[in-house]
């Protein structure tokens, strides 16, 4: 008793700090081979909103007494929440992704885990941890999502947003705060915008792709400028938002509405007039194209394009242009409305 007592402790001495678990220093050994789990063979897995997805985890053989513990890696606070725990038998699920996910067992040695009608909230980092005493493994895994980041600021101006507000704000717009590994890929795929943005892990960032004064100046290389972490409470900027796909249509509606007509309008069609976030993902994933200025829900006039040309804009790349927040009794405009 006193040895193994002796053993644990020096099993702890010897562990390796948390921040490390992920990331090992260079020159530090290689961990050990995995003994039970296999290695994935394509440790990101790649969906959409909406659909079902499957994590990877697969056991050579069963060890005695042993149990697979699934838990998820939250990007907001690093935290690492338990999803689901079984012994091969019987299982037990946890949290708010309950619901919604089970095991495949499609057989005897099979630990992968499915997740059912995938929500924005969905992407990050999954670990399946076999727990079998003093040989614990574990294998990591990244669920990516499709789709697309857009800027976001309220209709009195720029800078307005502390954290919550503008955490709270992408939610209202069938979206949610961007990862930074969101906004860097949208960056690589022409997103410039000068104005820095809230994303989720509570840093602020600006994606530049032509190098200009108002933007940090000329002398500054491209890429995703950072202002670091930031005062949640106190300090103020625009949204970083990012939705997926829709499960749903966006459509136009023609006609000289003001804001609460175009919300009648879209009702009386069993619709509701769209929001930002699935404007973004109609013209992303339906190649929805229309030069038309359309109210949406926030009170913004906005139109889609993925064909260019002079007519609509005139501005060379595909996007979804604004018009702003133009006062709501202005009978200019159509709408476009969302059904699912």
């Amino acid at each position: 008793m006193h040895r193994l007592l002796l053993l644990g402790c020096l099993w702890l001495l010897a562990a390796p700090p948390a921040s490390s678990i992920f990331q090992r220093p260079t020159g530090t050994p290689a961990p050990l081979r995995l003994q039970y789990l296999l290695e994935p063979l394509h440790p990101t897995v790649h969906t959409q909103r909406g659909a079902t997805a499957t994590l990877p985890c697969v056991l050579r053989a069963l060890p005695h007494n042993y149990r697979v513990k699934w838990s998820k890696v939250e990007p907001a606070n690093y935290r690492e929440n338990i999803i689901i725990i079984t012994n091969g038998l019987y299982h037990k699920n946890y949290g708010p992704l309950s619901p919604r996910v089970r095991l495949r067992h499609s057989h005897r040695y099979d630990a992968s885990l499915t997740i059912t009608n995938v929500a924005l909230e969905d992407e990050g980092r999954y670990r399946c941890q076999l727990v079998n005493g003093l040989e614990d493994e574990s294998i990591s895994l990244t669920l990516h999502l499709e789709g697309v980041v857009f800027p976001y600021q309220p209709s009195n101006g720029r800078y307005r947003f502390n954290y919550h507000e503008a955490k709270r704000a992408c939610e209202q717009q069938d979206s949610r705060l961007a990862t930074y590994q969101q906004l860097y890929k949208a960056w690589t795929e022409g997103l410039d915008w000068c104005n820095a943005g809230w994303i989720l892990d509570g840093t602020v960032h600006y994606p530049i792709i032509n190098s200009r004064e108002p933007c940090g100046g000329r002398l500054l290389l491209p890429g995703v400028r950072t202002y670091g972490a930031r005062d949640k409470q106190k300090d103020r900027f625009d949204a970083f938002c990012f939705t997926s796909a829709l499960q749903g249509q966006v459509y136009f509606i023609r006609g000289h509405l003001n804001f609460k007509e175009a919300g009648q309008a879209c009702r009386n069609h069993g619709a509701a007039i769209a929001k930002v976030g699935q404007l973004y993902s109609a013209w992303k994933f339906s190649q929805l194209d229309r030069c038309d200025g359309g109210w949406l829900a926030d009170g913004s006039v906005r139109y889609p394009i993925t064909t260019p040309r002079e007519r609509c804009g005139g501005l060379p790349d595909p996007g979804v242009r604004s018009f702003g927040f133009p006062s709501k009794e202005m009978r200019t405009y159509g709408t476009y409305c969302f059904v699912g």
